[in-house]
């Protein structure tokens, strides 16, 4: 029990130490730091006492180092990361949008009002903006892939479509 209470203090004190952390534009992530994210990408469920284990540090270390990471704005969120193969919209693609000058934000006012357009990237080379989206089948991406060709302000679209997945880190 009085083991317990100590934990319990240190990580009180090691929260209230991560608060004091100033929010800095590019937060400076030591080795520790990668290894802790990277073990969080591989699986965001996995208990501290386990991270702890693994980074060969105290469990209060983790707690402090997650909120700084946290606070800091390193780490934005926690997901799932789904089979999308058993889900509906299992038909993905990926296509590439060059804009006329100056119609990029109303393009992207358009497309955000498209479920199945689930990312969009500004991106170099031949187009503008390279979109990810998801459909219930090929018509139905057909129907899209013509939604999106016409759509004011969209020059030229490219599309691939995805076959399989070779390497998915989320």
């Amino acid at each position: 029990m009085r083991f317990e209470v100590a934990e319990e203090n240190l990580v009180t004190l090691a929260r209230k130490a991560s608060a004091q952390v100033v929010v800095n534009a590019s937060p400076v992530l030591d080795a520790t730091d990668r290894e802790l994210l990277a073990l969080l990408q591989a699986n965001a469920r996995e208990s501290v006492t386990t991270l702890s284990k693994k980074l060969g540090v105290a469990r209060t270390t983790v707690i402090a180092r997650m909120e700084r990471l946290q606070t800091s704005g390193v780490i934005t969120g926690y997901s799932v990361r789904l089979n999308q193969a058993t889900l509906e919209k299992s038909l993905q693609a990926y296509v590439g949008l060059a804009v006329e000058s100056r119609a990029g934000r109303e393009v992207l006012k358009r497309l955000a009002k498209m479920p199945e357009i689930k990312l969009v990237c500004s991106v170099s080379g031949e187009f503008d903006y390279v979109a990810w989206i998801r459909a219930d089948s090929p018509n139905a991406l057909d129907r899209l892939l013509d939604e999106i060709g016409e759509t004011e302000g969209v020059s030229k679209t490219t599309t691939s479509v995805v076959l399989a997945e070779r390497i998915n880190r989320g």
